[in-house]
């Protein structure tokens, strides 16, 4: 009995990819959280105090003190909301939305146009890049319509628009709101943008510098089962120099073929660079080559006509297609193309959708009765290639239309999730 198993966690590198991808999605979102809470505390705080000196020190007490008490709550309210409930997207909306309604209508009512209030707007923007990236765009397009609305009202005066900043104030006020832009842009924005950068930036280097260890480890994994198996191949060349019977020389040869067959499916993988991929045609071109001069040696009379695409397959597939393609050839330089005769074998592999495959592979050689059926022969190279056929989740069927033996295998390429059942 031959079997080809894969243990759970021995080619590792695809589902690394997909961890280390999720874990890099996690310290995104952790470094937009931490951003989020930090600029949303300092926020409220500020605009509090803000709020306390128009109203005790700079004597305005209409409307712009109460808007930004009630930023600063609401804001509050959001940012130790976000600790609870973790939505991040939820928390930024509703956090711009209220930067947005309290800048607009302390601008409103300190200067309209000529409010230097009006530099928070931008924050806002520069805010909405920091956390949402490109969907930051919404909102500055939404800052640009509201910068447009006060610039018309300035100029037509259809909405009320009453300047409540006493006018021994004015330049006080001016101050501080340039300060608040500058200190929210500066010394919060970007100060807590940087040091998420830096994290992001440190994390992708461990990141990557795992997936180098694990890709190093992998690769030796291969070399070592390469090692392994041309080990168990040189056993069985020698265990065929000492047998006498022509069968059993036979049948030793077959098993050593089929053992050299995945011995350079992983040969392959360790010296590219894809670990979990191998280009197919080389791989077929080298396996053909090598069964033409070990059946019928180096000087033949074999042409080989091979037809396959620059198609990468997984090492799922590669190992039982490469079986198959071993024991058709087998047969084919065997039985089908007599002793020194000469003949051709063709091997076509094409792609038809996403995963589904279609290897035409046969010989011109003697051919074989068609009443010969795999689940009554003796042949164990025939039940093989049905067998392959049928853990590749395809189908077989022998195309009588041209001389010689020739299959027609439908497969498609086992995906990652899937087990490779044993070959009987």
């Amino acid at each position: 009995m031959l079997g080809y198993t894969q243990k759970p966690g021995f080619l590792t590198l695809n589902y690394l990819g997909m961890e280390n991808s999720g874990a890099h999605k996690q310290e995104r979102y952790e470094a937009k959280r931490t951003l989020t809470l930090k600029v949303g505390y300092w926020a409220s705080f500020l605009t509090l105090v803000f709020g306390a000196l128009c109203f005790f020190w700079l004597d305005i007490t209409r409307i712009v003190p109460y808007c930004f008490l009630g930023f600063s709550l609401a804001n509050l309210l959001n940012t130790i909301a976000l600790q609870r409930h973790n939505d991040l997207n939820l928390s930024f909306n509703l956090a711009t939305l209220l930067s947005l309604g309290a800048a607009l209508l302390i601008t409103w009512f300190t200067g309209g146009i000529n409010s230097p209030f009006i530099f928070v707007l931008a924050i806002v923007v520069f805010a909405g890049y920091a956390t949402t990236g490109p969907r930051g765009k919404l909102y500055l397009y939404l800052c640009v319509a509201l910068i447009l609305l006060v610039f018309f009202n300035d100029v037509f005066k259809f909405l009320p628009a009453d300047n409540v900043v006493p006018e021994y104030s004015s330049t006080i006020f001016a101050l501080l709101s340039i300060l608040l832009s500058v200190y929210l842009m500066g010394g919060v924005l970007a100060k807590n943008l940087l040091k998420a950068h830096i994290k992001l930036y440190k994390s992708n280097m461990d990141i990557e510098r795992q997936i180098k260890e694990k890709e190093t480890l992998l690769r030796e994994v291969h070399h070592r089962v390469k090692n392994n198996l041309q080990t168990v191949s040189s056993l069985l060349s020698l265990q065929s120099r000492s047998v006498e019977d022509v069968k059993m020389k036979g049948l030793l040869k077959s098993s050593q073929n089929r053992v050299i067959s995945m011995a350079m499916v992983h040969e392959m993988l360790y010296m590219r660079e894809d670990l979990s991929r191998i280009e197919y045609k080389s791989y077929v071109q080298e396996l053909s080559e090598y069964l033409v001069r070990s059946v019928k040696g180096a000087e033949n009379k074999v042409k080989l006509n091979i037809d396959i695409p620059d198609i990468k397959l997984g090492i799922d597939t590669a190992i039982p297609l490469g079986l198959l393609i071993n024991e058709a050839l087998t047969n084919a330089l065997k039985y089908g193309i007599m002793e020194d005769n000469e003949g051709e074998i063709h091997i076509a592999l094409k792609k038809e959708a996403d995963e589904d495959y279609v290897l035409n592979i046969g010989d011109n050689g003697a051919g074989f009765s068609s009443l010969v059926d795999h689940k009554t022969t003796r042949s164990l190279g025939l039940k093989l290639i049905h067998n392959l056929a049928r853990q590749l989740k395809g189908t077989i069927t022998r195309d009588e239309s041209k001389k010689g033996t020739n299959y027609i295998v439908k497969f498609r390429e086992i995906g990652k999730q899937q087990h490779l059942n044993p070959v009987a």
